[in-house]
């Protein structure tokens, strides 16, 4: 056997991957089967649920535009919270946050609903992200358990979402393509078809679990267990596999927008953003799913356009501004365009009425970098705030800047408003004081 070929040690003997595979009787690659996760469901609920948005733009804002320089209820909004002056009382805004142990320069957006450590190290392995977690705890009532959504994301290279074994799920770049997924049905062929693609592929997850057994009794105690959790992700697969079939068949829900249309240039960012807000809207409205991730892969846009400004560099290279006052006026330009639209997104949920509470109130939603300063590639004093979902907000959250207080209690506090009881969340140490 060639030294670099893949293994799994035994005490008997060296097992090659392909005789692992045809030991289980198919060719199969996990990890895009839980790619498929974002599609499978089972049975809705008609009671008013809480939701999670969570927003990542991988080159964030210029920190000293952002914060605030006053804590607690009464602080002044800062130039780029003052864009969301008519929702004050609708958000809560951190400073001095962070991810403990993340690092790791442009990699660190993997990393931003992980909290998983040293993401640019070499043996790094992603574990399960937020919206993935309350999917697998609540998914299953929603057409949807998540929607993974990116502006200009790489295809298959950059994500928010990572599954409990710590697998991407690919982003989908166009709002139209998430509008067709949520709202139009298919013919009764196409439904046959697809209802014919699940039923063979639960047959291939049957034959994977039943001719796996022989080949455990032949495996360490160490391979043993890997090959269980293995089969153990393959089990969660074939359920939602089991759960969309249910759902092929079923109505789906009438949007109150029409279809959107794509923006065909890369460099139409800001409405492609628009777009994505107007998808989750919709998403939630609808109850199609409750949790949803943006990635605005902003370090993969080129120069973008801004109504009212003249861009006349790339993203990225305006983020290395080195204190030049031409790239400064042009990235508060986009950062405020950034506020200005979290602002009309904070509109549009509040203005969707939910019983006697709105779709803000139901809404969680967390908007954030993994950049606490772009330009020096830092990664310690993320920017982040949270609006909506029920939690008392209107203050400004002040922890120390030089020694930072951990951001998944956060998470923590996120899940527990979802009551989903959870106590503790990758680093966290407790949950977030001061939002209740």
């Amino acid at each position: 056997m060639r030294p670099d070929k893949p293994y799994i040690a035994t005490s008997k003997r060296r097992l090659g991957r392909r005789q692992l595979l045809r030991g289980m009787g198919v060719s199969l690659a996990l990890p895009m089967l839980e790619a498929m996760t974002p599609t499978f469901a089972a049975k809705a609920s008609h009671t008013n649920p809480r939701r999670v948005f969570a927003v990542c733009n991988n080159l964030g804002v210029l920190p000293g535009q952002f914060f605030p320089s006053e804590s607690g209820r009464n602080y002044t909004l800062s130039p780029y919270l003052n864009e969301l002056a008519k929702y004050r009382n609708d958000f809560t805004v951190f400073s001095g946050v962070s991810h403990p142990g993340v690092d790791g320069s442009h990699a660190s957006d993997v990393s931003f609903l992980t909290a998983a450590p040293h993401p640019a190290g070499g043996g790094f392995r992603n574990s399960v992200s937020l919206d993935q977690f309350v999917a697998s705890k609540i998914g299953h009532l929603t057409r949807f358990p998540s929607l993974t959504l990116g502006v200009n994301a790489k295809a298959g290279r950059r994500s928010l979402s990572w599954t409990d074994s710590g697998v991407l799920i690919p982003c989908t770049n166009n709002a139209s393509d998430v509008y067709r997924q949520l709202f139009l049905q298919g013919s009764p062929k196409e439904i046959a078809r697809q209802v014919r693609k699940l039923e063979l592929g639960q047959s291939v997850m049957d034959t994977l679990a039943d001719q796996s057994k022989s080949l455990q009794r032949r495996l360490g105690a160490h391979d043993r267990d890997r090959l269980d959790q293995y089969l153990t992700s393959v089990r969660k697969v074939e359920r939602r596999m089991a759960a969309s079939r249910d759902w092929e068949e079923r109505t789906k829900p009438k949007p109150s927008a029409p279809m959107p249309h794509d923006p065909k240039d890369s460099s139409a960012y800001m409405e492609k953003t628009q777009l994505m807000y107007q998808m989750a809207r919709l998403a939630f409205e609808t109850d199609s799913t409750r949790s949803v991730t943006l990635l605005l892969d902003s370090t993969n846009s080129p120069t973008i356009e801004v109504k009212g400004a003249k861009i006349s560099d790339g993203y990225h290279n305006l983020s290395h501004h080195g204190k030049s006052e031409a790239k400064l006026k042009q990235l508060q330009a986009i950062d405020r365009e950034h506020m200005r639209l979290i602002g009309n997104l904070l509109g549009d949920l509040k203005a969707v009425k939910e019983a006697d509470e709105t779709l803000l109130d139901r809404t969680m939603v967390l908007y954030g970098s993994n950049f606490g300063d772009a330009n020096k590639h830092t990664t310690d004093n993320m920017p982040v705030l949270l609006a909506g979902g029920g939690f008392k907000h209107g203050q400004h959250l002040a922890f120390d800047r030089q020694d930072n207080y951990p951001l998944p209690n956060l998470f923590v506090s996120m899940l527990d408003q979802m009551d989903l009881g959870v106590d503790r969340f990758a680093s966290s140490t407790g949950s977030m004081p001061g939002l209740r």
